[in-house]
């Protein structure tokens, strides 16, 4: 296939609303459980799953491979595998097993992380443009053989879509000339739009959205304001948002105004109308993330948010 086909069946296939789980809720979560909290989720009707990875944490690949073997529609992506984690060669051979073996259903999500993994991972430099332009060589090279020996194919020709976490324009113009498209983190409507200019009509943009289901405005915001410093506190999100035309003091002190435009908060038709401010934007597919303290209570507020979100019309 084409890569103009790869993104033509990968969007038909996503649909409009996917889920991002966060490490908070599904670290340390059994695999009975998993399972059957993913079977809730394709049955809620949610187009894929999606999780992160660190240095020490669970393998991205083998925990997406175990997405896709616990359901049998949904799409898995990586969001992101880390490249710190593992050789290019060797995500390319993990994500054509994946693609391989689940037809249609695998997104290789790829992201450089931040500079405090690169360092766990015993990295002695931080340039994550360079970095990718290189991991992305090594994907496309495939697997290394020695001098004189003649390459033959270790993996199967499976095509799979990757993308890449960009925030900034130069990472989303490197997404554009050698990927499928993004999917970036922790970001406004404003920066789903930029990114769609980037990349053009042909690319995918799979932008990650956290909502809080609480009606009252000031609540939510104080809940945010609380539970958010984290995000803020990432140097390369605190630069995207000043990049954006956020202050400093919005940022070391969340404002309202950054709440409102980084999270869906509000009942489920104001989060339903955040999810389609990024489609109207120019996203393809929404990974919505409940602020919740488990798994379970995750997809309990899946499950309130399903009718607005996946049988409502956005």
């Amino acid at each position: 296939m084409t890569d103009v086909e790869v993104v033509r069946k990968t969007r038909r296939r996503l649909g409009r609303v996917g889920v991002w789980l966060n490490r908070a809720v599904y670290g340390a979560v059994p695999a009975e459980a998993e399972r059957r909290e993913l079977a809730r989720i394709e049955a809620l009707g949610y187009g894929s799953v999606w999780s992160g990875e660190t240095i020490g944490g669970r393998d991205a690949l083998v925990q997406h491979g175990l997405y896709l073997a616990h359901t049998e529609r949904l799409v898995a992506g990586t969001g992101i595998a880390n490249v710190w984690a593992r050789h290019g060669a060797t995500a390319h051979g993990g994500a054509v097993a994946l693609a391989d073996a689940y037809p249609g259903r695998f997104v290789l999500g790829l992201g450089v992380g931040h500079p405090f993994q690169a360092e766990a991972a015993g990295a002695r430099e931080w340039r994550p443009l360079e970095k990718m332009r290189r991991y992305l060589d090594e994907i496309d090279a495939g697997a290394p053989f020695p001098p004189g020996f003649s390459r033959r194919p270790v993996v199967p020709d499976v095509p799979y879509p990757r993308v890449l976490a960009a925030l900034n324009p130069r990472m989303m113009e490197l997404a554009r000339d050698r990927s499928d498209g993004v999917q970036p983190f922790f970001v406004p409507v404003a920066h789903t739009a930029e990114a769609r200019r980037v990349l053009g009509p042909d690319k995918l943009l799979i932008p990650q959205l956290s909502v809080l289901l609480e009606p009252d405005p000031d609540r939510a915001r104080a809940t945010l304001r609380a539970s958010a410093a984290y995000g803020f506190k990432v140097a390369a999100y605190a630069r995207n948002l000043a990049r954006l035309g956020y202050s400093a003091d919005e940022i070391e002190t969340p404002s309202d105004r950054i709440l409102d435009a980084l999270y869906g908060h509000g009942d489920e038709k104001a989060i339903a109308r955040r999810v389609a401010e990024h489609l109207d934007a120019g996203a393809d597919h929404v990974l919505v993330t409940p602020q919740a303290g488990t798994l379970t209570d995750m997809v309990d507020l899946l499950e309130r948010l399903a009718p607005v979100l996946v049988q409502g019309s956005l």
